[in-house]
């Protein structure tokens, strides 16, 4: 009789708490989306807004609403440059490699500078439409040292494994996958002689400019040394990638941690602006964010992923030759 009651006991108290986890699982979009918590919502709502999956957030908050919260700081967005502290990390002579740590008001990244910008290649998943890979094993095939993610992906059979680069992608002068046909789509590329051309461009655009190695991706941050965001950039705050270079041709990576609120909030695209104007750029554009968001140095991953189950399997990456 004991054991019976014991029995009924332990099903009780497991059903107690399976019924609390699924009760708080549905509080949390609630919390999230509706919750007095401002830089959380904000923070969710971008978060989601600008994954793969948008429409969870129309589930619970009306378009104006959720253009609202994207745009929350647009207010605090009108500054330019500056409030940047930066510490370097590396300074590798040998490799033409420095890596400084930065900080902003929300955020933590590094900055990766590489000064022959001729070393800077594509690599992309040895599985092209089967299944994408770990920027760790991008960087470790392609012989490289270092590397960023790079462009997007699109999910055709819902798998979400980042085995199909979006738009168009070039790799050593070719163009190795084209979901785009003869469209027009943002294109970040590098030419034969190691320049940075950033801007709307069909295949045969990027044929006729010679580019080497190239992604499609937006937004432009930097047009000819100038500012290209308007207020916050209305992408909220997420962690973020992006690429850009100097006037000498040094090659800048600059990856911003987020979704992390002990370490780092994450990034507007105002704030990446900001740091890639602190670094002097005279082009610049926003990578793929989010979870893909990752720097890895000499086999490691140097900054903090979101992910909590480790890097994301990518379809591309922004790797540099020894």
């Amino acid at each position: 009789m004991i054991k019976k009651k014991r029995r009924v006991r332990w099903k009780m108290i497991v059903a107690f708490l399976v019924f609390n986890i699924i009760f708080a699982g549905c509080l949390v979009p609630f919390v999230l989306f509706w919750g007095p918590f401002e830089a959380l919502k904000v923070m969710a709502v971008g978060a989601v807004e600008t994954s793969r999956h948008p429409q969870v957030v129309r589930f619970f908050l009306s378009e104006e609403k959720i253009s609202e919260i994207m745009h929350t700081y647009d207010d605090h967005g009108n500054q330019v440059g500056g409030n940047i502290d930066r510490q370097t990390d590396v300074e590798d002579t040998s490799s033409g490699i420095v890596i400084e740590d930065i900080q902003g008001k929300n955020f933590k990244g590094k900055v990766m500078l590489i000064s022959d910008p001729k070393r800077v290649k594509l690599a992309v998943t040895q599985e092209i439409g089967v299944a994408g890979e770990r920027l760790s094993d991008m960087v470790k095939h392609a012989g490289a040292i270092a590397g960023i993610n790079a462009g997007g992906f699109y999910d055709p059979d819902g798998s979400g494994n980042g085995a199909f680069p979006d738009g168009i992608t070039v790799q050593n002068g070719e163009v190795v996958h084209n979901n785009a046909g003869n469209k027009v789509v943002d294109f970040i590329g590098i030419d034969a002689e190691g320049k940075l051309i950033i801007g709307p461009m069909d295949v045969n655009q990027i044929k006729e400019k010679k580019i080497q190695e190239g992604v499609s991706f937006y937004p432009p941050l930097v047009k000819k040394g100038k500012q290209a965001v308007s207020g916050d950039g209305g992408w909220g705050i997420a962690p973020r990638t992006g690429i850009g270079q100097r006037a000498d041709g040094t090659i800048i990576f600059v990856v911003i941690d987020g979704r992390q609120p002990t370490w780092s909030i994450g990034a507007t695209l105002r704030d990446m602006m900001n740091v890639f104007l602190e670094y002097d750029a005279v082009e610049a554009v926003n990578l793929d964010g989010g979870s893909s968001s990752e720097m890895v140095y000499n086999g490691k991953i140097i900054n903090k992923l979101w992910n909590i189950f480790g890097e994301r399997y990518i379809p591309t990456g922004f790797v540099v030759t020894p």
